[in-house]
């Protein structure tokens, strides 16, 4: 019986290491920063463009290296997320923030299931698009792509809607509220844009650019959606346990679910971090290795993923993002407006 675990290439896991580094250079540029794109996206990028040129010419003993930094490593990338949450930021914002997140969370995911279904979307692309809407962005993508154990252009394109209507919303939120569009008080604001936009690098973004106040709420609002990654993916690997089980060809087996071991992880590091055990400093060491982390496997998922691939997904996963992206703006405004006051 051939062994799970392969040794990976090590050209092939230099070569990533490398494009990695470069796409951390270059979302330090002003160009990169002023869209507020965070290395993980840049790295996507980098892949999708190095697997539409030279990719054609890599070594195929190579691609294990590629394989080991989009599983593996991507895997050790969420765990370490956790360093950047305490327990302590659910109880800065309050019970209201924490509801109006789950009920966000729930909805668009729902929702996105709903349209999914409607639009005649496979169940993995349906997934990792919502989750990423509902969640984190492309952090959320990556986990549920860990889960439902999918190809790899399907996470390149749920990634693909996160970026654009992301980046949509951190330009478009201060538009809208410098003009008195979103006509609410900066606390509201704030969880109001924290509980709905994508990235945590968006809302960083779109919050700095209405003000402190707004600021300091939306980021902590965001990231206890971030916490909710560990239940969501525990759901998702409940209910597509059989799904996995049959593309692996393992349905002839015992049918139990895989619990994804590393959102636990996530949750005990959390845990662990709200101590405050380790220096300040420290901490945010293993923050910076956990970014470079995460864009070494956003970087090997572009690199897996061709434009045929995309052409392959068509245009439904936009669409898809797109009906959520309306929901999110219209029924998060509406919710922060009239139903975060009454629980407050």
């Amino acid at each position: 019986m051939q062994s799970k675990f392969q040794l990976p290439s090590i050209p092939g896991l230099l070569l990533i290491v490398l494009f990695a580094a470069v796409a951390t250079a270059l979302s330090t540029l002003p160009f990169f920063q002023h869209l507020s794109l965070s290395p993980l996206v840049v790295g996507i990028l980098i892949g999708i463009v190095f697997a539409n040129t030279l990719g054609r010419y890599l070594p195929e003993e190579w691609r294990s290296g590629l394989k080991f930094c989009s599983k593996r490593i991507l895997r050790i990338g969420i765990i370490f997320f956790g360093f950047r949450l305490t327990l302590a930021d659910v109880a800065q914002v309050g019970l209201s923030a924490v509801a109006l997140d789950i009920f966000i969370v729930c909805s668009t995911i729902g929702l996105g299931l709903l349209v999914g279904k409607w639009l005649n979307m496979d169940k993995e692309t349906t997934l990792l698009t919502s989750s990423g809407s509902a969640i984190c962005g492309a952090a959320a993508v990556l986990g549920a792509e860990a889960t439902l154990k999918s190809e790899a252009y399907k996470t390149a394109v749920a990634v693909s809607t996160v970026v654009l209507f992301g980046t949509l919303s951190m330009f478009l939120y201060p538009v809208l509220y410098r003009a008195g569009v979103f006509d609410l008080p900066a606390q509201q604001m704030g969880i109001f844009a924290g509980s709905t936009i994508h990235e945590v690098a968006h809302v960083v973004g779109a919050g700095n650019a209405m003000g402190a106040a707004i600021s300091d709420n939306a980021i902590i609002v965001k990231m206890i959606r971030v916490m909710m990654l560990v239940p969501v993916l525990l759901v998702i690997a409940f209910f597509v346990a059989k799904d996995v089980a049959k593309r692996e060809g393992t349905e002839g087996q015992k049918n139990k679910i895989q619990v994804p071991w590393f959102a636990i992880m996530f949750l005990l590091v959390i845990c662990f971090n709200s101590f405050n055990l380790l220096p300040e400093e420290v901490v945010k060491g293993i923050v910076t290795l956990d970014t470079f982390l995460l864009t070494m496997a956003m970087t090997a998922l572009g690199a897996e993923t061709s434009i045929d691939k995309f052409k392959k997904a068509g245009f439904k996963p936009f669409l898809l993002a797109a009906i959520i992206y309306c929901w999110l703006i219209g029924g998060g405004y509406c919710l922060a407006r009239f139903v975060v006051p009454m629980l407050m």
